[in-house]
């Protein structure tokens, strides 16, 4: 599989202004609420008209608008998951996966009769959405987009109203239920545990524009700007002058950092991970912030330290519960120590 995708839209004083090409079966959209992750799913169903551009999947063109073509929604062969699922509420399930499918009745129901199976709702074909669970309604909205085959299957934060445990076990789900699918999936999130799990590529949207894209892992790994850095969970920035290629100051810690990598020319601001500091006690070596308290909070899985930095700005250490026992063993430390590894060198 592969997709195409140029989308130029303005509505209002906001610009959606988004370009990328990948051959990913999973492909990850992440970015803050209303930076245009929900308009660009919409744009590649047909839902909303780009003003400019061209959008194709697997050499099929939905829209081009130098051609004049823009192929209606149902001509697309695009399935759409809603965060509310859509599902029509006076149909039951099996009417609901039926609708929309145009083979002869016995081939209809022997394709609703497949679906019922895969997705795990026998006993419920005669039920209204409304007597369903969440994570049936989810299944039944699958199986209705899955039984006419799409060739790309668009995912619009379909987890965001779930709490916490219902979320997780929806995910494994929805990813299990998507094994052998061999068409393209995008989901678009807020939320940066659902797009590491499950997407192969990621693209990050700030303001209605892609800041950085590639493997998702690597970009985790090195988000590249600050916005990337703290979508991917990263809560502690400083501003940064680079005084040399191993050198550099970090001037909202009131720290100088001494590193054997190289520190890129276009660095202007540092990013460190909340669980990467580590504790010391007794001197002072490389790369420390004196350890000053200004406050806790204590969850169930770990605890939450914020550091007062040399300048007065407050650095986050979360502690999980190895560390937490050592805490509790020696008292909390005189420094903490940054890995040079951990340290994000940002745009």
């Amino acid at each position: 599989m592969s997709i195409s995708v140029e989308i130029h839209k303005k509505l209002d004083a906001f610009n959606l202004d988004v370009s990328f090409c990948s051959a990913s079966r999973r492909i990850g959209i992440l970015g803050a609420s209303g930076c245009g992750k929900s308009m660009t799913l919409k744009s590649i169903a047909g839902i909303e008209t780009p003003d400019d551009g061209k959008i194709t999947v697997e050499g099929r063109t939905f829209f081009d608008k130098k051609k004049k073509v823009n192929l209606k929604p149902q001509k697309r062969n695009v399935g759409y998951l809603f965060q509310n699922y859509a599902l029509f509420p006076t149909m039951t399930v099996e009417k609901n996966i039926a609708a929309g499918l145009k083979g002869s009745r016995q081939e209809n129901a022997e394709r609703v009769r497949r679906m019922v199976e895969k997705f795990q709702l026998g006993g419920l074909e005669k039920r209204l959405p409304g007597q369903l669970s969440g994570g049936q309604q989810q299944r039944a909205a699958l199986a209705r987009i899955m039984a006419y085959e799409p060739d790309v299957i668009l995912l619009d934060e379909p987890f965001s109203a779930l709490d916490m445990y219902l979320k997780d076990q929806l995910q494994r789900e929805l990813i299990e239920m998507l094994k052998d699918y061999e068409g393209t999936v995008i989901l678009v999130s807020h939320n940066r545990d659902e797009v590491y799990r499950f997407s192969e590529e990621l693209l990050i949207i700030d303001q209605g524009r892609i800041t950085v894209s590639g493997k998702t892992g690597q970009i985790f790994r090195n988000p590249e700007t600050k916005e990337a850095a703290r979508l991917t969970g990263c809560k502690n920035f400083s501003r940064a002058v680079r005084i040399d290629a191993h050198t550099l100051k970090a001037e909202d810690w009131g720290i100088t950092l001494d590193v054997s990598r190289e520190i890129p020319e276009d660095t202007a601001c540092i990013g460190y991970r909340a669980h990467d500091f580590i504790p010391v006690w007794g001197e002072r070596g490389r790369n420390m912030i004196r350890f000053r308290l200004e406050s806790t909070a204590s969850l169930p899985f770990e605890k939450n330290y914020y550091i007062k930095a040399e300048n007065g700005e407050v650095i986050c250490w979360f502690v999980q519960r190895e560390t937490a026992a050592l805490l509790d063993e020696k008292g909390l430390p005189d420094y903490l120590a940054l890995d040079e590894d951990a340290l994000l060198f940002l745009r």
